[in-house]
């Protein structure tokens, strides 16, 4: 099965004991595909400018609940369009009332290979900044 979810560098990438590259594989592939497609602005990436994620355009966005929904409506465009081997089935963002600043969001996904679910929750701050 992990041979289908894919094997690549570890993010971040780092070096193992032996002085080589370290790995990582299948569903922890997949949930660090997914960290670097959230936490890459687009146009960011010369040789793949359309890469990334919106949510990184609305950093000095108020906390509305209008910008929570263009979070939302960015994050499940960015990882169907460039995570293929997962369904998004949902996702949430909340603010703190404590960090009105810092957004949780959480994407609910199920990978296509094995049915697996699986969740992962991405700070996401906006009015940066700001005091």
């Amino acid at each position: 099965m992990s041979e289908f979810l894919g094997r690549g560098w570890k993010f971040p990438v780092r070096i193992n004991g032996r002085g080589g590259l370290s790995w990582s594989e299948g569903e922890e592939s997949i949930g660090e595909a997914i960290w670097i497609i959230l936490g890459t602005p687009k146009r960011t990436r010369i040789a793949e400018p359309e890469f990334g994620c919106g949510i990184h355009d609305l950093v000095f966005a108020p906390g509305t609940p209008n910008t929570l929904a263009l979070v939302r409506r960015e994050v499940r465009q960015a990882l169907t369009r460039w995570e293929p081997r997962i369904d998004v089935l949902d996702v949430r963002a909340v603010s703190h009332p404590q960090e009105p600043n810092l957004l949780d969001v959480t994407v609910d996904y199920r990978i296509r290979a094995n049915n697996a679910m699986h969740n992962l929750v991405y700070p996401f701050y906006i009015n940066e900044g700001s005091v």
